[in-house]
């Protein structure tokens, strides 16, 4: 599959005469889509939602979009809660998926009426006591251990996973909850990242409503959702095919009709929690060059760095790098594409075979709708940049702004001397 951005050089160029770079940038009508076929592809379960991971776009803009097709939102801390409460989800449209969760951070949840999915057997008491209560909806979060492999394909390592309870864990917990007031059950599981392949829902789909219908028979519990999490990827690198959502949705209905309906579960409802397969092609990260040096490499710096996507940097991930203007230039040039913290990881691309870059180019860095941002920090004094909404009209939105220096002073605010910065 080719990579092209959802945007011509000549729309950027209009957009940088307003917003100075760097900046991400989102693509309205690609997210409303791809939310349309999600939701298309598990129609068939009449219970289906989706509860779009937080914390890998948190912005309300773009969960405000979400919400238009019925999407929930899944948060693991306060302020992803805070934020989804306060732009109209409420109730069960909240899912508090977290792990080592503070007291406070159940309190709100349960003050607000999430759905609590508890990470851990011991974490049954400490919500009871945090909140003097057992929810009549609770959901358990599993983990078989192991190896998850697909056909002979190490996919992920659950075992060495700090998410989840093993099997003889939430058994246990199922127990101990019912007995505790809890009356509706939900089941979720994530066993791998990133899954370039049809194969991985179904699968997993196959394991927790095995799952669902054991803990049904052994503990007469009423499991009312399985939440398949997330896991389904998106090719970052240009060839790899993309997932066919509607393929996996019909493949979980195969499994959901063998395991679940034979045993009159024909009434679960199936949740999604995707982020990345959400967002992630729909954002990118629009940098300019502004240096190149010639020493024992060729580098091309740019006015972006890890604080604005720091996935390269942490991880070695690939992101594909257009030159606007130069989409189908020959790569006949070897770069390392850097940024200007004071760390050698600081890197979009490391000797990657690209067209020839000037001063003043601008780079348009794929796939970072989801974690770019999000992740982002203030290391060497960084800060981060603003976030931009394409809209289906072709104008664009400001959607966050970027930080300034004031900004990053503010939490100093009981150092006396900084009150002499002039931030003007």
């Amino acid at each position: 599959m080719e990579k092209r951005p959802f945007v011509t050089r000549d729309q950027l160029e209009e957009i940088v005469n307003e917003y100075p770079t760097p900046f991400h940038l989102y693509d309205e009508k690609g997210i409303r889509e791809n939310a349309k076929k999600l939701k298309e592809a598990f129609s068939w379960n009449k219970g289906y939602r989706e509860y779009f991971a937080v914390k890998a776009t948190p912005n309300p803009f773009i969960l405000n979009i979400l919400k238009e097709y019925g999407c929930g939102a899944d948060c693991s801390s306060m302020t992803e809660l805070m934020m989804s409460d306060a732009i109209g989800f409420s109730g069960s449209d909240i899912m508090f998926s977290s792990n080592d969760t503070p007291a406070e951070e159940f309190q709100y949840a349960d003050q607000i009426g999430g759905i609590i999915n508890l990470d851990d057997i011991t974490h049954i008491d400490f919500l009871e006591k945090a909140i003097g209560h057992i929810p009549e909806t609770i959901s358990c979060r599993y983990n078989p251990g192991g190896i998850f492999k697909i056909s002979n394909d190490i996919m992920d390592n659950p075992g060495d996973a700090k998410y989840g309870m093993t099997t003889e864990q939430i058994f246990e917990a199922f127990r101990i909850l019912k007995s505790k007031g809890a009356r509706k059950f939900g089941i979720h599981a994530f066993l791998a990242s990133n899954t370039v392949t049809t194969e991985y829902y179904p699968l997993l789909a196959k394991v927790l409503f095995e799952l669902a219908v054991k803990l049904k028979k052994e503990t007469g519990a009423e499991v009312t959702f399985i939440n398949l999490s997330g896991g389904i990827g998106i090719p970052y690198r240009p060839g790899q095919e993309p997932n066919d959502i509607v393929a996996i949705g019909e493949g979980v209905r195969k499994v959901y009709e063998e395991v679940l309906v034979p045993e009159g579960m024909g009434d679960v409802a199936i949740y999604t929690e995707l982020g990345r397969f959400m967002l992630g092609p729909y954002g990118a990260l629009v940098t300019r060059a502004i240096h190149e040096k010639h020493t024992h490499k060729e580098y091309v710096g740019v006015d972006a760095c890890a604080v604005n996507l720091m996935r390269p940097a942490m991880y070695g991930a690939y992101h594909h790098i257009t030159v606007m203007g130069k989409e189908d230039a020959p790569c006949s040039h070897k770069y390392d594409v850097v940024g200007s913290l004071c760390e050698n990881n600081d890197k979009f691309a490391i000797d990657r075979m690209m067209p020839e870059i000037s001063r003043g180019d601008l780079l348009f860095i794929h796939d970072t709708g989801a974690h770019g941002y999000a992740m982002g920090y203030n290391y060497n004094g960084k800060l981060k940049s603003a976030e931009l909404l394409l809209k289906e009209d072709g104008s664009v939105e400001l959607i966050r702004r970027a930080e300034t220096p004031k900004d990053y002073f503010a939490t100093f605010d009981c150092f006396d001397v900084l009150k002499n910065i002039k931030f003007e």
